[in-house]
C-alpha cells in the first residue's frame, strides 16, 4: 500500500470518509456527529493520509492537534475488500510517526463498542483506556483510548 498525504476534502479522501460514515450508520444507526473542519487535518495542525493499492484508494486516516501535546486520530478506515492485509496497522504506524515528528507526545481516539476489530487493533498497538472525551463522552457505547508516543531514540515521551 502506498500512503499519500492528501487534503481531508480531496475527492479520494471524501469517498473513503463517506464510506466510513456509512459504516457508522450500519453499526450505530447514524453518522459520526463529531465536528470536523477539514483545515484541522492540514499541516501543521494535522495530517490526513490515503492508502492506495494499484492506484485505488483503500484506506484512510488522519490526526488533528488536540491540546498542547496531543493529537486525535480520526476517520481510520479500510475498505472491506482490502481488510486483513495489514493496511490498518501500517496506516496507524505512519500516523503515529508523523504525529511524533510534528511534536505530538500522545495520540488519543474515540471509537465504539460496536467496532471490536478497531478496538483490538488499537489495543494490540499499545493503546489503553483513557477518560472519555468529545461529544460521545456520556454514550455507553463510546470507548476512548490513548498512547504515549516514543521519541526518535525509541524512548517513551513523558508529559
Amino acid at each position: 500500500m502506498e500512503l499519500r498525504v492528501v487534503a481531508y476534502d480531496e475527492p479520494d479522501a471524501a469517498k473513503l470518509i463517506d464510506a466510513v460514515q456509512q459504516e457508522y450508520v450500519v453499526r450505530y444507526g447514524d453518522t459520526d456527529a463529531t465536528p470536523v473542519d477539514p483545515a484541522e487535518f492540514a499541516p501543521p495542525h494535522g495530517l490526513f493520509l490515503v492508502g492506495y493499492v494499484d492506484g485505488e484508494p483503500v484506506a484512510c486516516g488522519g490526526w488533528r492537534v488536540r491540546g498542547a501535546d496531543e493529537a486525535e486520530l480520526k476517520r481510520m478506515y479500510v475498505v472491506d475488500s482490502a481488510r486483513g492485509r495489514g493496511f490498518a496497522r501500517a496506516l496507524l504506524a505512519e500516523l503515529e510517526r508523523t504525529a511524533r515528528v510534528a511534536g505530538r507526545r500522545r495520540l488519543v481516539l474515540e471509537t465504539g463498542r460496536k467496532q471490536p476489530e478497531a478496538i483490538a487493533l488499537y489495543r494490540s498497538a499499545g493503546y489503553t483506556g483513557i477518560p472519555k472525551f468529545g461529544i460521545y463522552r456520556d454514550d455507553p457505547l463510546s470507548v476512548c483510548l490513548g498512547k504515549d508516543l516514543e521519541d526518535d531514540r525509541g524512548d517513551l515521551r513523558t508529559r
